[in-house]
């Protein structure tokens, strides 16, 4: 076999490959046998019919037709191996020239990782959010614990804010009541924002047993998106009494004796959070900075695959679970479609660049993944998927998608060099430090959220 590769574009080559007749005897033999396990001749048991009684009954070319399928793949990866391409995608094949007993001569056009110089990004610098936790801060979040522990007494009289009310909900649209429009004994909180819009306003005022009905967008449900004529009745009304912030508190709502302690644990804990974020922030400004100084062309049909792959994710699956479609999500961001599509390019694109650059790296760098570290990673994503981690790593292994993870890791490691070259200043002026932080860790989460489904994309080749 014979082979060229002829440069297209810096995303695109296409493969000359000249075959001798020769080296199709292998598929010419594949496909005889193959024809002879499927069809019947009288006079020939099944499996045992000759070569030159398959080329009578059913054409030389029918054969021809097979082996070419059957060699193909495999004639494609030793000219891809032996020019050392990084493919993307599958292949269009052309055969230029099928002369039987003599040659095979075809050409494959495909996509490619272009080639990309790294330079020297030792002269990074990023500025990021200081970490401040004020006095407000502490305050602030002591008081939501303290929410969460507070107790509700029934209360003769009307409704106010803060209440907490039972209702029943009926909701019609053009004057019939849905089936699945009915609810008893729902527990809402005046104020929460928690249920549809105008309940608040028709709920307050109103005594258990009082009643009212007010016109509100259902937000799920079979009549999603449209307007709704809801009667609300109010069953019961209770109000809200919040513990006292004393000593007594702190024991209740944690394993503090006192409320300055448990203060002191909050503070520090919106420390952690503030730095974790500040970490994170980092990496996002310096990966951005990174990308600014390299060069990096886009294969167009792989940037046309993950605009479309981003797209069906958010309509069937993100937008889906909340029952909305593309119209209302936009109306709602207040996008037009346009918009849309202009900023799912930008951000595929971006994905594309990342996982090129930080691929390059990784191979620079000489960076590999250790058991360790992907466990870590795995634990990560299934606490953020809401799945166990043993459920998680089931379902990463059953949709063959452990070498995703292993790359995310690995361009995490990568973007934790980079970010580890940088200079990170806070907005103070001091210079940060984040060699406390997980950066592996929290940067393989920054790529995996960039990349999103840029590896899922990125299609291999049959070989």
């Amino acid at each position: 076999m014979k082979s060229a590769v002829e440069t297209l574009n810096p995303t695109r080559v296409r493969l000359t490959v000249e075959v001798p007749f020769e080296e199709l005897k292998d598929s010419l033999d594949a496909a005889y046998k193959k024809i002879n396990q499927q069809v019947t001749v009288k006079g020939f048991r099944k499996g045992k019919i000759p070569a030159r009684v398959i080329d009578q009954r059913f054409g030389r070319g029918a054969v021809l037709e097979e082996a070419v399928n059957d060699a193909l793949p495999k004639f494609y990866t030793e000219a891809v191996n032996e020019a050392e391409l990084n493919v993307l995608g599958q292949p269009e094949v052309d055969i230029t020239e099928l002369k039987d007993n003599e040659t095979l001569n075809f050409t494959a056009e495909v996509d490619i990782r272009p080639a990309i110089e790294i330079p020297d990004y030792s002269g990074i610098e990023v500025e990021v959010d200081a970490v401040e936790v004020s006095d407000e801060d502490v305050e602030k979040a002591v008081e939501e614990l303290r929410e969460r522990f507070a107790s509700t007494s029934p209360v003769e009289r009307a409704a106010e804010d803060g209440d907490v009310v039972t209702i029943d909900l009926e909701a019609k649209v053009d004057g019939e009541v849905l089936e699945d429009g009915v609810a008893s004994g729902v527990s809402y909180t005046i104020g929460s924002g928690e249920l549809l819009e105008g309940i608040d306003d028709a709920v307050k005022g109103l005594e258990a047993g009082g009643d009212a009905t007010f016109t509100s967008e259902l937000k799920g449900g079979s009549a999603a998106g449209k307007e709704s004529e809801v009667t609300v009745k109010v069953t019961q009304v209770a109000a809200r009494e919040l513990p006292s912030l004393d000593d007594d508190f702190a024991q209740l709502a944690s394993e503090f004796d006192t409320l300055d302690e448990l203060k002191a644990d909050s503070r520090k804990r919106l420390e952690n959070m503030k730095q974790y974020d500040q970490a994170t922030q980092a990496q996002e400004r310096v990966l951005e900075k990174l990308l600014e100084l390299v060069e990096v062309p886009v294969p167009e049909k792989l940037l046309a695959d993950e605009i479309e792959t981003r797209k069906h994710n958010l309509v069937n699956h993100q937008l889906g679970q909340m029952g909305l479609d593309l119209a209302k999500y936009l109306e709602i961001q207040g996008k037009t479609e346009e918009e849309f599509d202009a900023e799912t390019k930008e951000q595929a694109e971006k994905g594309i660049k990342t996982q090129f650059v930080l691929d390059e790296l990784v191979n620079k760098e000489k960076l590999n993944v250790n058991q360790e570290e992907l466990t870590e990673h795995l634990m990560r994503r299934a606490q953020s998927s809401g799945m166990s981690p043993d459920q998680f790593a089931q379902a990463v292994v059953e949709g063959g998608q452990v070498p995703m993870l292993v790359g995310e890791v690995a361009r995490g490691k990568a973007l934790a060099v980079v970010v580890e070259a940088a200079t990170v200043k806070d907005t103070n002026g001091e210079v940060v430090d984040l060699e406390d932080e997980d950066e592996t860790e929290t940067a393989a989460e920054v790529v995996a959220e960039v990349t999103e489904s840029a590896d899922a994309a990125e299609e291999k080749p049959e070989a």
